[in-house]
């Protein structure tokens, strides 16, 4: 029987890897000498590259429980905390400001339909009346 259990991510990315390598070195033997030279040069110019990243800039992932974390450098700092809590604020922010505006429309309504009852000929009891919503029901003139 087969294990059709899929491969993890790193494994399939290592394979692969090894593939383009694989096919890149068998296309090597039939360039130039001077092609090949500017390959090696460039090979090891990418790999000084590569040494001289700091290991501080390159975010590390930390597992805490069940949640993974990206973190950037080692210790707690103002600036994280600061940037940690302004998207709180901004969302906090924000709620107050919906629930500020939906007041002010519910009042500017309210405050519409009462002049509307007020400035009316009939007189508010009318609307409560269930024979009165009936006859507005039926349009008879």
């Amino acid at each position: 029987m087969t294990n059709l259990q899929p491969e993890p991510s790193g494994l399939m990315q290592d394979r692969f890897g090894r593939w383009v390598a694989a096919r890149l070195s068998a296309g090597t033997a039939e360039l130039p000498y001077e092609t090949t030279e500017r390959l090696r040069a460039a090979r090891v110019q990418a790999l000084a590259a590569r040494k001289t990243v700091s290991l501080n800039t390159v975010p590390a992932l930390f597992r805490s429980g069940s949640a993974a974390t990206l973190a950037f450098g080692q210790g707690p700092s103002l600036w994280r905390r600061i940037a940690a809590a302004v998207p709180l604020v901004v969302l906090a922010t924000g709620l107050v400001v919906i629930n500020v505006v939906q007041n002010d429309r519910r009042a500017t309504e309210v405050a519409e339909v009462d002049a509307a009852l007020l400035t009316d000929d009939l007189p508010p009891q009318a609307y409560a009346d269930p024979g009165f919503i009936q006859f507005l029901k039926t349009g008879v003139e």
